[in-house]
C-alpha cells in the first residue's frame, strides 16, 4: 500500500476532495433549483385554486367546478400571520408553510374588494417527499462514484509515483558511489518526470566522466613518478652517510610511499584487485600486522577467532588504521598517541584518544588528499581511503565514529561471516 504520506495518496486525497467539492456544489445547485421549481409550481397551483374558488363570487364560472369552495379560508386567524401581512400589503401573496414538518402546505391569499381576505392551501407533502428522495439519490450515487474514482485515482497515481521512486533509487545509488546507475529514461522528451530522469542520467554521466578523468590522472601521475623515483632511491643510497643524507633518504621514502599509495588507489579504482580468501587466525594476523608497523599499540584478543579473509589485504587495512591513529590521535598532554586494537569475532576495532574524526569524514567517509581539521595532524588523506577500498575488496565493512566518553577516533572493521 505504501506510506500514507506518499505522493500517491496525496493525489488520491486531492481527487477525493475535488470530487466531494463538485458533488456538494452540484447537489446544492440541484437542490436549490428543485426547491425553487417546487415553490413556483406550488404557488401557481395555489393561485389557480384560489381563483377557481373565488370565481363564483366574481360572477365567473371558470374553474368553479374544479375546486371545493369549502377549502377557502376567510378567517385571518386561521391563516399564517406572514401571509396575512403580505396579502394586506400587496393584495395577493403566497407562502410556503413548514410549521408542520411532515405536512407542509402552500398558501395563496387575496385581499377582496371589501377588505376581507380569502386564502386556500395545498398539501405539499408529495413535493417534499420527491425532493428528499432526490437528495438521497444524489448523496448515494455521489458516494458510489467516490468509491470508484478514489481507488482508480490512487491506482493511476501509482504509475508516475513508481517512476519517481525509480529516479530516487538511482539518485541514492549514485550518491553511494555507483556512478553506473541510470534511470533508463534515455534522452527522449516527455513529461516532467521524464525530464527529471534524463537530468539525473546526464548528471551521472558527467560525474562518471569526471571521476574517470581523476582516476586516470592519478594513475598516470603515479606511473610517471615511479621511474624517476626509482632513480632518486638509488641515488640516495649512494650518498655518503651524514645528517643531510638521512634527511634526503627520509623525504625520498615519504615520496616513495606516496607514489605506492597512489598506484594502489588507481588499482582499486580500476577494480583490478582480487581477494585471496582463506581461513586465518584473526588475532594472530592482527597482532603481526601491528608489530610490522613498528608503532606502539595494545592488542586485545577475545578468544581464538578465525575469519575467512585475505590476510595480505587485512594486514594492509590494520596497518593503515594503526598508522592513522598514531599520526592523528595524539592525546592532549602526551607526546605520542595511545592506540588500542581490540579483536573480536570477525571484528577489529582500532581506537585512539585524540580529538576524534572530523565531522566531514563521519558524514561523507574518507576522501583522498583530505585530512580534515588541523588538529587531526598532517598527511595525504590516502591511508583511510586505501583501507576502505581494501575492505570493499574482501567484502568487509569499515565504519568510522568518535567515542562517546572522550571523543577519541574509533575505526571498526567487520569481516563477512
Amino acid at each position: 500500500m505504501g506510506c500514507w504520506r506518499s505522493l500517491r495518496w496525496k493525489i488520491a486525497l486531492l481527487v477525493a476532495v475535488a470530487c466531494c467539492s463538485i458533488a456538494f456544489t452540484v447537489g446544492l445547485l440541484v437542490h436549490g433549483s428543485t426547491y425553487d421549481r417546487s415553490m413556483n409550481d406550488g404557488a401557481a397551483r395555489a393561485y389557480t385554486a384560489l381563483d377557481g374558488a373565488l370565481a363564483p363570487s366574481r360572477g365567473s364560472a371558470d374553474g368553479a367546478d374544479s375546486v371545493d369552495v369549502a377549502h377557502v379560508v376567510y378567517n385571518p386567524e386561521e391563516m399564517p400571520a406572514e401571509l396575512v401581512r403580505k396579502a394586506r400589503e400587496h393584495g395577493r401573496a403566497d407562502l410556503y408553510d413548514e410549521s408542520r414538518q411532515y405536512s407542509p402546505r402552500m398558501w395563496a391569499a387575496e385581499r377582496r374588494d371589501d377588505g376581507s381576505l380569502a386564502a386556500v392551501s395545498l398539501d405539499m407533502t408529495p413535493d417534499q417527499l420527491s425532493r428528499r428522495a432526490l437528495d438521497r439519490h444524489m448523496w448515494k450515487y455521489s458516494l458510489a462514484a467516490l468509491a470508484v474514482i478514489v481507488p482508480l485515482s490512487a491506482f493511476a497515481a501509482e504509475l508516475p509515483n513508481r517512476r519517481l521512486r525509480r529516479v530516487a533509487r538511482t539518485a541514492r545509488s549514485i550518491a553511494s558511489g555507483d556512478l553506473a546507475a541510470r534511470t533508463g529514461a534515455g534522452r527522449r522528451t516527455g513529461d516532467e518526470i521524464t525530464e527529471i530522469s534524463a537530468s539525473v542520467d546526464t548528471m551521472a554521466d558527467s560525474l562518471q566522466d569526471r571521476l574517470l578523468n581523476e582516476q586516470r590522472f592519478t594513475a598516470d601521475v603515479a606511473h610517471e613518478l615511479r621511474t624517476p623515483l626509482m632513480g632518486l632511491v638509488t641515488s640516495a643510497g649512494l650518498l655518503p652517510e651524514g645528517e643531510a643524507t638521512e634527511l634526503v633518504r627520509d623525504r625520498v621514502g615519504v615520496l616513495r610511499t606516496l607514489v605506492e599509495d597512489l598506484l594502489e588507489i588507481s588499482r582499486l579504482d580500476a577494480d583490478a584487485e582480487q581477494a585471496d580468501i582463506r581461513p586465518v587466525p584473526l588475532g594472530e594476523v592482527v597482532a603481526e600486522s601491528v608489530a610490522r608497523t613498528g608503532l606502539v599499540a595494545s592488542v586485545t584478543v577475545s578468544g581464538k577467532p578465525v575469519a575467512a579473509t585475505d590476510p595480505r589485504r587485512l594486514d594492509r587495512i590494520v596497518a593503515n588504521l594503526v598508522t592513522n591513529a598514531h599520526r592523528h590521535g595524539v592525546e592532549p598532554g602526551l607526546e605520542r598517541a595511545t592506540v588500542e586494537v581490540t579483536v573480536g569475532e570477525r571484528t577489529v576495532v582500532v581506537r585512539d584518544h585524540g580529538p576524534g574524526f572530523p565531522g566531514s569524514l563521519l558524514a561523507d567517509g574518507p576522501r583522498r588528499f583530505r585530512t580534515g581539521v588541523a588538529e587531526r595532524g598532517r598527511g595525504h588523506g590516502l591511508g583511510l581511503t586505501i583501507a576502505l577500498g581494501q575492505a570493499q575488496v574482501i567484502g568487509a565493512t569499515l565504519t568510522f565514529a568518535n567515542a562517546a566518553d572522550d571523543g577519541g577516533a574509533v575505526a571498526t572493521l567487520r569481516l563477512p561471516g
